[in-house]
């Protein structure tokens, strides 16, 4: 899944890295110079997007080696091995940033992803992304997410129905919203229905709404939605939820929590390449 874009995606940053050529390698490393390279840990983090840097290295040169020392997923120390790649030197040192740049990103976001459940451990409470992510990433970051061990909410517009505040003035309710979308929609997706107020909780209860997203809602107020509710509906809370406050929102009871902060502002975590000459 995602073969043609993440080859793509690939190639596009290769080139704006690259571009007519890598001027200092070419000038340093005699081009029949082999070599071997590490990727390492320079902090305690999760790792994503291992195999995403397995392939830059193959896209630069095809015939290196490469193992994968850690998977996706795995918890790695300061000094931690997470690749390995042999062969021509100068290849390695070409895709070596690159590399770098997704590993790290990626690994930010399962790093972050893993700090929010570990948060919520003990509740019953999934812990999902959102659609802030960076264009033309997607497929990746949410991969990152789930390699943290959360959980993806609908991908794009297209396989998930999200009734927001927008389109709820646009309809003129959320009753006339929620009606709407089941005269129209063939597929029978699950309808969910942001709502801000507990009115608004009660109107998409009573529309006949699957679910309902807690939007920007206090502690106090999010606790009485649950108890409102009584287990009739999925809640999942949203808006302004932070490693400080996700413990306390888990335990108001609502079932999921998303979280923007996960894709939008993981920073990246600290690698770097070691590289050995062999001969």
């Amino acid at each position: 899944m995602f073969t043609n874009e993440l080859a793509t995606l690939i190639g596009s940053a290769l080139d704006e890295d690259i571009g007519s050529g890598d001027i200092t390698t070419a000038c340093t490393v005699p081009q029949t110079a082999v070599g071997k390279g590490f990727i390492v840990a320079k902090e305690p983090l999760v790792l994503a997007g291992i195999a995403v840097a397995k392939r830059v290295f193959l896209t630069v040169n095809s015939d290196l080696e490469l193992s994968l020392l850690l998977e996706d997923g795995s918890r790695a120390m300061i000094g931690e091995r997470l690749l390995e790649v042999t062969g021509n030197l100068a290849a390695i040192l070409t895709a070596e940033r690159t590399a770098l740049n997704f590993l790290q990103r990626l690994s930010g976001i399962a790093t972050l992803t893993r700090s929010f459940v570990d948060k919520v451990a003990n509740t019953s409470v999934r812990i999902l992304d959102t659609r802030k992510t960076t264009p033309g990433w997607r497929f990746l970051e949410k991969a990152a997410v789930k390699a943290g061990g959360g959980y993806n909410h609908r991908f794009g517009l297209y396989d998930g129905i999200l009734i927001k505040d927008n389109h709820i003035v646009a309809a003129g309710g959320i009753r006339q919203a929620v009606m709407a979308v089941r005269a129209c929609e063939t597929s029978r997706l699950k309808v969910q229905v942001e709502v801000e107020t507990l009115d608004q909780l009660a109107e998409a209860i009573s529309a006949g709404s699957d679910a309902v997203l807690l939007d920007n809602m206090d502690i106090d107020t999010m606790a009485e939605a649950v108890q409102r509710a009584g287990g009739k509906i999925l809640l999942e809370a949203s808006g302004g939820i932070t490693l400080e406050n996700v413990r306390q929102v888990a335990d108001t009871g609502v079932d999921l929590i998303s979280a923007g902060a996960l894709t939008h502002s993981a920073r990246a975590v600290d690698m770097s390449m070691e590289v050995e000459a062999v001969s």
